[in-house]
């Protein structure tokens, strides 16, 4: 990596940022901005994850999906221990540009508990429990 984004501030843009057709992530207070993955195949959520500008970077430039460890403090590339990759197809953002969703093809499960998706419970009508659900 060159150390150079290949995006733009939010600072740096002279129109709404909701028309824009420059990429400016708005990152947040902490460095992040929230990260979901989907399933190019489903389009089933399969993670909630951060990224910080170097690891949105990164993400870019390889194909591949990085991520920044709130508990580690330190970058990650999704699969990188456990071989289950992301492929990114496409990497999308929202009206404000302050949420990010990657389409990828995941190999194998994408949640650290072996499932193919991390939400894998669903909350009763009442609030109190939870169903699980494949």
């Amino acid at each position: 990596m060159t150390g150079q984004t290949p995006f733009a501030a939010p600072s740096e843009l002279d129109e709404k940022i909701e028309e824009t057709t420059r990429f400016a992530p708005k990152f947040g207070p902490d460095g992040l901005i929230p990260a979901v993955a989907t399933d190019a195949a489903t389009g089933r959520m399969l993670m909630l994850a951060y990224m910080n500008a170097e690891a949105l970077a990164k993400t870019i430039e390889s194909g591949d999906a990085w991520y920044w460890s709130r508990s580690r403090s330190q970058l990650w590339r999704k699969g990188g221990t456990s071989g289950h990759v992301q492929r990114v197809i496409e990497i999308r953002t929202d009206c404000d540009q302050d949420a990010i969703e990657l389409v990828v093809e995941q190999a194998g499960p994408a949640c650290h508990t072996k499932r193919k998706s991390c939400f894998y419970r669903a909350v009763s009508a009442d609030g109190a429990t939870l169903k699980f659900q494949e």
